[in-house]
């Protein structure tokens, strides 16, 4: 017999109510115009869709933390909605990226797996041990490797395409490597004044490649 006082499971899609969530959804969208537009070789506007993809993910952790009556089982969905976004967004997308700059050939696999492997694990671990001493992240969040490529990403079009093939094959391992490194980084998004700089920052970048567009 069923206990009547057990409260009734919410559906799947009843989640896709709650604020950050729809926040968090919407990053997705950016990452998947993103990669569409990687592929189709579009970059200036793949930087773009990859900028706002971060400034969503900060803005629904922001939202999250100031909404009123949200449950531990909310908390724990956007939780683990976050992170299967993370990886797509910042381990996914990049790795696109290099292939589809590296016209897909096959040396460009090794770094796609090396960067998309290095998301997994680093989201693994940090879902396991959290925050070191609570304040601070062991290895280089993911999020910075979007910030990081788009700004590198100027250089395309000032150097020869061989050269920077090779600058975004580097960078994108070196970020990989970073990712899994012991070394202790501050949470960028708790800090308010970070987040000014954030939005000024995704502003001047979609400018920038927004020129570039026309």
């Amino acid at each position: 017999m069923s206990d009547e006082n057990s409260t009734q499971q919410p559906t799947i899609l009843s989640y896709v109510r709650d604020l950050p969530n729809l926040l968090s959804l919407a990053g997705l969208a950016c990452t998947v115009l993103a990669i569409y537009f990687a592929i189709t070789g579009l970059y200036a506007a793949a930087m773009i869709g990859m900028v706002w993809a971060v400034a969503f993910d900060w803005a629904d952790g922001l939202v999250a933390r100031k909404l009123k009556g949200r449950t531990p089982t909310d908390a724990k969905f956007g939780g683990q909605l976050d992170v299967v976004i993370d990886i797509v967004s910042y381990g996914v997308t990049p790795a696109i990226l290099l292939l589809s700059y590296g016209h897909f050939q096959p040396l460009y696999l090794i770094g796609a797996f090396v960067m998309v492997a290095a998301a997994a694990i680093r989201l693994s671990y940090f879902s396991t041990y959290g925050l070191a001493g609570g304040t601070k992240y062991t290895g280089l969040a993911l999020d910075n490797n979007s910030l990081i490529l788009v700004f590198i990403f100027l250089l395309e079009g000032i150097v020869s395409n061989g050269t920077f093939s090779i600058i975004l094959y580097a960078s994108g391992v070196g970020l990989a490597i970073l990712n899994v490194s012991e070394i202790k980084t501050p949470k960028l998004s708790g800090n308010p004044r970070n987040v000014y700089l954030l939005a000024a920052y995704t502003l001047g970048i979609t400018a920038v490649y927004g020129f570039q567009l026309i």
